[in-house]
């Protein structure tokens, strides 16, 4: 991770309903009161003289900024069916390389002030944090701001684990360099699926797999609570006992990622014999035996790709697409993690971000994160959004819906012409809602 750029993600809040200078001040404070709970984002990377990458936890800080731009207001960067630019001015460290770490902070938070709004930016060193540790700081700091006096959910750093890797990785002179064009034309767009559209989705994706009652399936669904599977599908399951065999069927989250590799696709007019490549990223922590802490400070995830022909992944119906991703995904346990692992430390080298053959999708982020559990006071969050970091043609971030309740948002970033296209297939849009 230390040729991605940091990690930027926000949430946009009412204005407080307190002056500018007291909000400033608070989140000051509780942002080094969350600092004292996370030191190593205080602190800064060195290598040492064997090659080895550390984080040195000397206190040298984090960037605080405070920033007004009180010509826009919350419906007019809401409102706009794209993602306005505008956004990618409320993170600092735009465009900074993970490896920068040596020299910069690991932390800069930027709160810039609205007409009637504020919007807290928050962009952290990617090699230090994946998501699952980036949100519990976020949350801890919007914890403290509230009046907590113990947080909620305290990091695990303990490093007794096999991704603490004795593997020396090489770097060019200089540093690391990115690994996709920045000035590539780009469209960004959030979509929203309510839960109900999303059930329909997994009834779809399961359809080959349960030949049963479609009422009693649906049944099933409307219970579904976004659970990890594990295990395989024989491809005959028995209804009554599918609440004994969670590796029976396709999850929610499966059959929407289905949809939109086929989508996309699409619309990107591929060769039939053109191979495409859905690359989703997992959290380890429950893969690995024993298991890690669910709230281990670091980098934990890997990346799964899954691969397909145009032509096949849309002569079939969805269910193809999404039992591949589904069987990749059961099979991700912990041999595989340790496989991966071990293959890594026999050659050690940078992870490749980017789509480089024009017929990938990268998957990040989850809808299980609690983005919208950051209330730092007045309530929680109108939205959540990202920064410039880390986009390009077929980057994907999944979000919670703000309503709950199992809907999900996508950050869609796509090339013009294939966002297009995107928009104008029925398949897909039929599902797409407004978001209230």
């Amino acid at each position: 991770m230390l040729s991605c750029q940091y990690i930027q993600k926000g949430v946009l809040l009412t204005y407080p309903p307190y002056s500018i200078n007291d909000l400033i001040t608070s989140l000051k404070h509780s942002l080094s009161v969350a600092l004292s709970h996370f030191p190593a984002l205080a602190g800064r990377l060195q290598t040492d003289p064997t090659g080895h990458v550390h984080i040195v936890c000397n206190d040298a800080g984090v960037d605080f900024i405070q920033a007004k731009a009180r010509h826009l207001s919350i419906p007019t960067i809401l409102s706009p069916t794209h993602v306005p630019e505008c956004f990618k001015g409320f993170f600092a460290m735009d465009k900074t390389l993970s490896y920068s770490g040596h020299s910069k902070p690991l932390v800069a938070v930027q709160v810039t002030e609205l007409k009637d709004g504020i919007f807290i930016g928050c962009t952290v060193n990617h090699a230090v944090t994946d998501g699952t540790s980036f949100w519990n700081f976020f949350n801890t700091f919007a914890e403290i701001c509230k009046g907590s006096k113990k947080i909620s959910k305290s990091p695990d750093f303990s490093r007794n684990t096999m991704l603490n890797s004795p593997a020396v990785l090489k770097f060019p002179p200089g540093g690391p360099k990115v690994t996709f064009s920045g000035d590539e034309p780009l469209r960004e767009r959030i979509f929203h699926f309510s839960r109900d559209a999303i059930l329909k989705l997994k009834l779809r994706a399961n359809n080959s797999n349960f030949r049963s009652n479609s009422a009693e399936i649906f049944g099933k669904l409307s219970n579904d609570s976004w659970k990890i599977v594990n295990g395989e599908s024989n491809g005959k399951v028995d209804p009554l006992s599918l609440k004994n065999n969670k590796t029976a069927e396709i999850s929610s989250f499966q059959s929407l990622c289905a949809q939109l590799w086929r989508s996309v696709t699409r619309a990107r007019k591929l060769s039939p014999s053109k191979m495409t490549t859905f690359r989703m990223a997992v959290n380890c922590r429950h893969r690995l035996e024993p298991r890690l802490n669910p709230y281990y400070f670091g980098n934990a995830i890997q990346s799964i790709p899954t691969v397909a022909l145009a032509g096949k992944l849309l002569s079939k119906d969805l269910s193809f697409g999404a039992d591949l991703l589904h069987k990749n995904v059961v099979a991700h346990d912990d041999g595989t993690v340790r496989k991966g692992i071990a293959d890594w430390e026999k050659e050690p080298r940078l992870f490749p971000l980017g789509n480089l053959d024009g017929a990938s999708i990268t998957m990040g982020s989850s809808p299980r994160f609690p983005m919208y559990d950051n209330d730092f006071g007045w309530g929680r969050p109108l939205a959540v959004r990202s920064g410039r970091a880390n986009k390009f043609d077929g980057k994907i971030s999944a979000f919670p819906g703000r309503d709950g309740n199992g809907s999900v948002d996508l950050e869609v970033v796509l090339s013009p012409d294939t966002m297009t296209g995107l928009e104008s297939d029925d398949e897909f849009m039929q599902y797409v809602s407004e978001i209230v």
